[in-house]
């Protein structure tokens, strides 16, 4: 797909996505608030509600991905992208009413090319216990150089292709990329929010859904395989 005026787009945005029709909207609005559209491809899992609908209305690229995995769904898009610049963000995001300024201009930077870049977190609706999450996440994305896939992520085309690019995983495939790109380059904050939905803190609370993650990261370190650990995952 080629930029709103037939040229090169400087940006594209890949969304990873599996019946997310309720909350895509919110985010491509956000996306069209700019006075130059970036291309926006929507990695598709193989959802049975309106998203293709949605893609189509909002002049959206849909690329169906089959069998559905995050990590598969953001590669295959990736590769399908034209932008010199990649911005991958999950669907169930917002963007904050600066990010189109902010971000053209830190492209424009000379050594921008050189380094990934994040948001920081922020959790909708607030609670005292995701204020708190927030900012520990936002620390540790600092001090760690880790950033979660909530936090978005985005790299110039070279760098991407440096690193190797999203792996083929069902979960963790976040942090798998950003380890491999702290190796070869900084990873640092672009200044805004990011805002995520909270409805996965909603059912279990802060704490408890916090602590099974860390759990999730940690045996994922140790070497169990990702497959495994997206079946324990995705099964509560």
């Amino acid at each position: 797909m080629d930029g709103m005026n037939g040229t090169t787009p400087q940006l594209s945005v890949v969304i990873p996505c599996l019946n997310e029709a309720a909350r895509l909207p919110l985010l491509l609005a956000d996306l069209q608030r700019s006075a130059t559209v970036p291309e926006i491809l929507l990695a598709d899992g193989g959802s049975s509600d309106a998203t293709p609908e949605i893609a189509d209305l909002t002049g959206a690229g849909l690329i169906r991905i089959h069998p559905a995995g995050r990590g598969r769904q953001l590669r295959v898009a990736a590769a399908e992208a034209h932008g010199d610049w990649l911005l991958f963000l999950h669907a169930d995001s917002r963007l904050s009413a600066q990010w189109s300024r902010v971000l053209t201009t830190l492209m424009q930077g000379s050594s921008a090319s050189r380094s990934a870049w994040y948001f920081d977190l922020r959790i909708n609706p607030s609670t005292p216990a995701r204020r708190l999450l927030e900012k520990g996440v936002n620390l540790r994305s600092r001090w760690l150089q880790r950033p979660y896939g909530d936090q978005g992520l985005m790299l110039h085309r070279s760098l991407y292709q440096r690193c190797g690019g999203f792996a083929e995983l069902p979960l963790m495939e976040d942090l798998d990329l950003v380890e491999r790109l702290s190796r070869i380059s900084d990873l640092r904050r672009i200044g805004l929010p990011l805002t995520t939905d909270g409805r996965r803190w909603q059912a279990e609370g802060v704490l408890r859904r916090s602590w099974r993650n860390a759990c999730l990261r940690w045996r994922w370190r140790r070497g169990e395989s990702a497959e495994l650990l997206a079946k324990r995952y995705y099964r509560t």
